[in-house]
């Protein structure tokens, strides 16, 4: 009892069923969990990765397990992808993707804001390796077009970006780094599969951290990338058997688990979060509010054309942030002063300015100016969870006085 076919299926039963088959030997509805590190062969298998084919057998966790099997399939399905390859972190995932694309001598451009261990690793770590870094203003065509070059290799884009939530066009985008022949990557942690689906819009591969939506329930660490057959499986042959970023089966398990409710609760955090925007937008304490849901966006219009859900991420600024930040510590009773995001519980981080201008961003003339004008001296990230409204703007009221 397994689906026949998945198209024409609905994202919400896809959540639920795709990838998964009851136990063919115990008839148990819910996958099982395969902690194993090593399998018994039958047949002499090769030592080395290289070798490695859709048909080789499960022989080594590192390369691949059955349970971590079914979460690929379960997110290639939600990403309308051909393959899909999980990591033991977002970060893993990343660092798989750039290190084995690019080379010495090769040419990364780079949203300018992102998030801070995507940058630092591009600034810092592939830079170090050879590779050229541009980071520009994604959510400006123009830029990126500027910043192409002869040995442009790939372009990163993270929609909405953290933490300003700008949103990049996808499919322009993906003009402008073809016609280079470059790849495309998209991180697409702040807006999920439910959200947005990338490579249907011209991405060549997509990044998620597990953690975050998908997963759902901030207890287990992951990350992905969903792309084409071929794109996939040389990663599984290199980042993932040489690189070592392995998921451990029972995190896949629990994110797989998490899968079955993401379409409801993204559903949830996007109400959520549009109804905290509006009461945010209209508080005198605050300053500014960004949420790809309200009008006020700078990219509202694009965000309805590529987002089927707005996601649960604002972010807004108040005079003399630190305070409230100290107030937010001690005041706050439903909502967790905490980092990290997409958890079913609300978080809120205040993401200083100077902090990340001096560790991660490095801007600097007219980007860092446009920076501070959206960000002032600290920009409140607030992931928006699935309690009741009221009672997440009771909480807020109490800290905005």
């Amino acid at each position: 009892m397994t689906l026949k076919s998945t198209e024409n299926k609905g994202i919400q039963t896809l959540s639920i069923h795709g990838g998964e088959a009851p136990d063919p030997g115990s008839g148990a509805s819910v996958p099982s969990l395969v902690m194993s590190s090593t399998f018994v062969v039958d047949e002499e298998i090769s030592f080395s990765a290289t070798n490695l084919s859709s048909d080789t057998p499960f022989v080594y966790t590192r390369w691949d397990n059955p349970t971590t099997r079914q979460l690929e399939q379960k997110l290639a399905l939600l990403e309308q992808a051909e393959a899909s390859l999980a990591f033991a972190s977002g970060m893993a995932a990343s660092a798989a993707v750039m290190l084995a694309h690019l080379s010495q001598g090769d040419h990364l451009v780079i949203s300018n804001t992102n998030y801070p261990g995507t940058a630092e690793f591009a600034r810092e770590t592939l830079t170090r390796l050879g590779v050229e870094v541009t980071p520009v203003d994604t959510s400006e065509l123009q830029s990126i077009t500027n910043a192409m070059r002869d040995n442009t290799r790939m372009v990163w884009l993270e929609t909405p970006s953290n933490p300003l939530l700008r949103i990049s066009d996808i499919g322009a985008v993906a003009e402008i780094a073809h016609a280079q022949n470059a790849l495309l990557v998209v991180d697409s942690t702040f807006a999920s599969p439910i959200a947005t689906r990338p490579l249907a819009l011209g991405a060549d591969l997509v990044v998620h951290s597990l953690t975050k939506y998908i997963g759902g329930h901030g207890d287990a660490m992951g990350g992905a990338v969903c792309g084409s057959q071929a794109l996939i499986g040389a990663l599984r042959g290199e980042a993932l058997v040489h690189y070592g970023g392995v998921i451990s089966p029972f995190n896949a398990w629990l994110i797989m688990r998490g899968m079955a409710t993401l379409p409801l609760r993204m559903r949830c955090h996007e109400e959520n979060a549009l109804a905290v925007a509006r009461f945010l937008e209209a508080h005198g304490k605050v300053e500014k509010v960004l949420y790809p849901g309200l009008e006020s966006h700078p990219q509202h219009e694009l965000a309805k054309t590529q987002m089927d859900n707005f996601s649960g991420m604002v972010c807004f600024r108040t005079a003399e942030p630190k305070k409230v930040a100290e107030r937010m510590m001690q005041k706050l009773e439903v909502i967790h002063y905490a980092v990290s995001l997409g958890h079913h519980r609300s978080l809120v981080y205040l993401m200083q300015t100077e902090d990340l201008i001096g560790s991660s961003y490095r801007l600097d003339g007219n980007e860092l100016d446009k920076y501070r004008d959206a960000a002032g001296d600290g920009l409140f990230r607030f992931s928006v969870g699935l309690e009741d409204s009221a009672d997440l703007i009771h909480d807020l009221e109490s800290v905005l006085t």
